[in-house]
C-alpha cells in the first residue's frame, strides 16, 4: 500500500468533527403552508385526505408549527386539532 493510501486512513486529532448544519426555516413560508392546510380543512365537510395524507398532516403540521413563536404555534395546533375533530373519519 502506498503512503498516499495509508494517509487516507490516518486520523487527525486536531480536526473537530463537522458540526451539524443548522436550518432556520422561513417563518412566512411556514405560515403560508400551515394556512393552506387550515383553509383546506375549513372548506371541507369531511376529511379531504386519504388515510396516508391524514397521518402525514397529523405528524407534520404540529412539527411545522413548532418553528413559530410558542403562542402562535399553540394557536395553529389548536385550530388544526379543532378542525380535525369536527371532520374526523
Amino acid at each position: 500500500m502506498s503512503k498516499a493510501q495509508l494517509d487516507m486512513f490516518a486520523t487527525q486529532e486536531h480536526v473537530s468533527p463537522a458540526e451539524p448544519a443548522f436550518y432556520a426555516p422561513d417563518l412566512d413560508r411556514v405560515r403560508l403552508k400551515l394556512e393552506a392546510v387550515l383553509r383546506e380543512l375549513r372548506l371541507a365537510e369531511v376529511i379531504p385526505w386519504d388515510r396516508k395524507t391524514y397521518a402525514f398532516h397529523q405528524v407534520v403540521f404540529p412539527q411545522m408549527a413548532n418553528a413559530l413563536p410558542a403562542e402562535e404555534a399553540f394557536k395553529y395546533r389548536m385550530e388544526f386539532q379543532s378542525l380535525i375533530q369536527r371532520l374526523d373519519f
